[in-house]
Formats: structure tokens, sequence, C-alpha cells
């Protein structure tokens, strides 16, 4: 985390906050980008990341501010794609649910091996996609009791557009996520990690 991805990030959190389709809608998605910038923060000395985490983060953080503010129903680059395909819905959600299976996989992967928690590759492949659809799953429940508080949120915020099997979906594309996270990036974060462990400790105060 430097100056340039603090710049990013609360750039595009303005611009996501200003005018949004809907505040409500707005807060509860984009309330995880701004959970996890504390949670970066407060740990940044004890337990820093990769650049390769903090960048993937970053970059969920921006889809979620995009979600947020056009509403994932609506984000218009997907109301194009939708009318060029032909295709039922604006698919922008899915981008989301792959996403919240793709980055988390990268974090969970990092603090497993850095813990040492798990030593075999397969076990390690194993909890981590556990760990993403444990936390798809948990999202899902939060959109269902936010339905169940507000319906007039509930459209917005769920962005089912009418499909029965959304939920599902969305579990789907999150565990795609995470597989495709594992085959593509794990050799590189290793790489990553390994720099990072070589690097000098710096002092905490």
């Amino acid at each position: 985390m430097n100056k340039t991805w603090f710049g990013i990030f609360f750039s595009a959190l303005i611009w996501s906050g200003t005018y949004p389709k809907d505040y409500l809608t707005w807060v509860l998605e984009t309330a995880p980008a701004m959970i996890a910038l504390v949670v970066l923060i407060a740990t940044r000395r004890k337990f820093r990341l990769t650049g390769l985490a903090y960048s993937l983060i970053l970059i969920h953080s921006l889809i979620l501010m995009v979600g947020g503010h056009y509403t994932y129903a609506e984000v218009p680059l997907f109301d194009w794609l939708k009318d060029a395909f032909n295709l039922d819905r604006n698919n922008y959600d899915k981008l989301g649910h792959f996403a919240q299976g793709f980055i988390p996989a990268i974090i969970a992967r990092e603090i497993l091996i850095r813990n040492h928690v798990v030593e075999s590759i397969k076990w390690l492949n194993f909890f981590v996609i556990c760990i993403c659809l444990a936390i798809s799953a948990v999202y899902e429940l939060i959109e269902w009791w936010v339905a169940l508080l507000s319906k007039e949120a509930a459209e917005a915020f769920l962005g089912t557009q009418g499909y029965i099997w959304d939920t599902q979906s969305d579990m789907a594309y999150a565990l795609l996520g995470a597989m495709m996270a594992l085959a593509l990036f794990s050799r590189i974060h290793d790489r990553y990690i390994s720099k990072l462990m070589l690097e000098p400790v710096q002092p905490t105060s």
C-alpha cells in the first residue's frame, strides 16, 4: 500500500459516492471495500501482505465501487454487452462474484502459507476453496437479511434481475474465481511471498 494505491482508492470512492443510483445500495455495496481498508491499515505493520495481494484488493474495491455507484444491474458497459450479445441480463454482478472468489483465494492462500497452517499443496488448495465458498455463502446470507429488512433496497442490492438461480450461480462464479486464482496465480504468488519474506523487518514503532 502506497500513495498511488490510496490515491486510486479514494478517488474511486469519491466518484462512486457522488450521486449514486441509490445511497443505501451504495453503502451496502461499498462497505466491504471500506472495511477492508480499515483492516489493511490496522495490520500493515504486523502482517504486511504482498504487493500482488494489495493490487488485487484494490481491483476488487474498484469493482465494488462501480457496482455501488450504478447498482450491479445497471452498469453501462454491461448493459452494452447485454444488448450487443443479446443476453438476458446485465451480468456485472457475476464479475463481482467471480472477484469474490478470485481475490480472497490469494489472500487466504497467503495467510495460510505464511502462518504455516498447512504444508501440503493439495490441502492448501482445498482449504482456500472452502474459505472462498464460505465467504460467498455468508455474503448470500447478508443479501437475504437485507431483503427481509428492506424490500426497497433488496432489488437493487441483490441484482437478481428475475433470475431464479441467481444465488446458486453467484456461488458458482465465486468457486470458479477461486479455482482460477489458484491455477493461474499460485507460482507468481509464491515468488511474491518469497520476496516479501526476504525483505528486512521494519520497526513497528
